[in-house]
């Protein structure tokens, strides 16, 4: 996947910025656009089901990412999860149609219990989601089944791994920004599932 998404991004009239494997797309912009798009050509009896597709898909992909981690887990009943990054994108507070607001409360349903930090987002994320927020990763791995990262923040890149490790009950990363690589975390002792990817095993 990723390696599709790099030779698309070679073709300077795309770019590569945006064609990172991830949860979906969310923010200000882009989800009230496509949906407005629906909306008027519907109101003009003239759909476009492309469109219509992308809305669909992406609220499906959300849920698909929710099952992903379920089944990372072996099931989330009863099970504590950290959840690093919470808005839609690093570097924002901005929690407007984030893949978060989907997948959390998803496992929230199937029992699990969110141990969640956000470097910026966490004030703005209380009006949406009902969860534990912790001061720092660290803080938010603390005694977690495994850890989440939904948001590529810069300092989700530089964890400590040995530290989270040692902090988790399962080293176990299921990581949906594919920001670490499966070779470096199966050498750190971690059993690390990611998007597109082979899972990771020590």
């Amino acid at each position: 996947m990723q390696e599709v998404a790099r030779g698309i991004g070679l073709d300077g009239r795309i770019g590569k910025k945006f064609l990172h494997p991830g949860p979906g797309y969310g923010g200000s912009c882009f989800p009230k656009d496509t949906l407005a798009l629906v909306q008027t050509a519907q109101a003009l009896g003239a759909p476009s089901r492309i469109v219509e597709a992308v809305v669909a898909v992406n609220y499906a992909r959300k849920l698909a990412m929710a099952q992903k981690i379920e089944a990372a887990f072996g099931g989330v009943k009863g099970k504590t999860i950290a959840v690093l990054g919470l808005t839609f994108k690093p570097n924002t507070d901005d929690m407007r149609d984030a893949p978060s607001l989907v997948i959390v409360p998803e496992l929230q349903a199937a029992g699990a219990v969110i141990r969640a930090y956000d470097p910026e987002g966490a004030r703005e994320a209380c009006k949406y989601l009902s969860v534990e927020q912790c001061k720092d990763a660290y803080d938010a791995v603390q005694g977690a089944d495994g850890v989440v990262i939904l948001t590529e923040w810069n300092e989700f890149r530089a964890l400590d791994l040995d530290r989270v490790k040692l902090a988790l009950k399962t080293p176990l990363m299921v990581d949906l920004r594919n920001i670490y690589r499966p070779a470096q975390m199966a050498q750190a002792g971690f059993r690390y599932v990611s998007v597109g990817r082979s899972e990771a095993r020590p």
